[in-house]
C-alpha cells in the first residue's frame, strides 16, 4: 500500500469525528499517524521540488530554525495532558501556516497534496482530543490551550519571494522533525493511562540512594563501640 492509502486507513475514523474508547488502540493509532505524518514526501519534498530549491545546493538551507517547534527533550518533560495541549496548539499553528503556503502553490495536483496533509492533521487532532478525554483529570469541556513552544503567531510576512519560499521550506522541515519527536514520545507512554508523567530514572536512583542510608533511630539503638558494617 502507498503512503496515501495508508494515511486514509489510519485517519478515516478520526476524520469522521468518532472516538476510540480503548486506550491501547487509540495510542497505537496516534503512533501510526505520527509516523505517517513525519514523512517528508507528504509536504517538504513536493514543496522543495515545486520551488526549485533542490538545485545549486539550496536544499542545504532548508533546515529548521531553532525554537520554531518544541524539541523532543522539551516534550518529554511535560505531563501527558500538557503534552497533548502543546501538540494540539502546535498543529493549529501548522494549519495556519499551510494556508499561507498554499498561496505559493499554483498547480492543482500539488494543492491536492496540501489538502490531504491538512486533512491528516485534523484527523490527528481529533484523536488527540479523544486521548485527552481518556487520561485522568480530563474535563468534559475543553479549556483554552495555553500558549507554548511552536504556538506563536506566524512571522512577519516576507516581501522577497525567494526568502518567503525558503522560510516555508524551513518550517516544513521543522514540522516533519517535530512529528518524528511526537511519535517517539508516544512510544514512551506505558500500557496504562494513569501515569501522568514520564518516569525519571535519575529520580528513582536518588530514592534508592536515600533508602540505603541508615535511619537515625537505628543509630541511637546501636550499642556503643559498634561500627556499622
Amino acid at each position: 500500500l502507498g503512503l496515501r492509502v495508508l494515511g486514509l486507513l489510519f485517519l478515516s475514523t478520526p476524520a469522521m469525528g468518532s472516538c476510540l474508547d480503548k486506550y491501547q488502540e487509540l495510542l497505537g493509532q496516534l503512533q501510526k499517524q505520527a509516523d505517517f505524518m513525519q514523512h517528508t514526501s507528504m509536504l517538504l519534498d513536493p514543496y522543495i521540488s515545486i520551488h526549485g530549491l533542490d538545485k545549486d545546493g539550496l536544499k542545504e538551507h532548508c533546515r529548521e530554525r531553532p525554537g520554531t517547534f518544541p524539541s523532543k527533550d522539551a516534550l518529554q518533560l511535560l505531563s501527558r495532558q500538557e503534552f497533548l495541549q502543546i501538540l494540539a496548539t502546535t498543529l493549529d499553528h501548522v494549519l495556519h501556516r499551510l494556508r499561507t503556503l498554499q498561496k505559493d502553490i499554483p498547480k492543482a495536483q500539488d494543492l491536492e497534496k496540501l489538502k490531504m496533509a491538512k486533512l491528516n492533521i485534523r484527523g490527528f487532532k481529533n484523536n488527540i482530543h479523544c486521548m485527552a478525554q481518556l487520561l485522568p483529570g480530563s474535563v468534559e469541556k475543553a479549556e483554552p490551550t495555553p500558549a507554548g513552544p511552536g504556538a506563536s503567531p506566524s512571522p512577519t510576512p516576507i516581501s522577497d519571494a525567494f526568502q518567503r519560499r525558503l522560510e516555508g521550506c524551513r518550517f516544513l522541515h521543522g514540522y516533519h522533525r517535530f512529528m518524528h519527536s511526537v511519535g517517539q514520545v508516544f512510544r514512551e507512554w506505558g500500557e496504562s493511562p494513569s501515569r501522568s508523567r514520564r518516569h525519571s530514572p535519575r529520580r528513582g536512583l536518588q530514592k534508592g540512594a536515600r533508602r540505603m542510608h541508615l535511619p537515625r533511630r537505628n543509630k541511637r539503638l546501636m550499642p556503643r563501640g559498634w561500627l556499622p558494617r
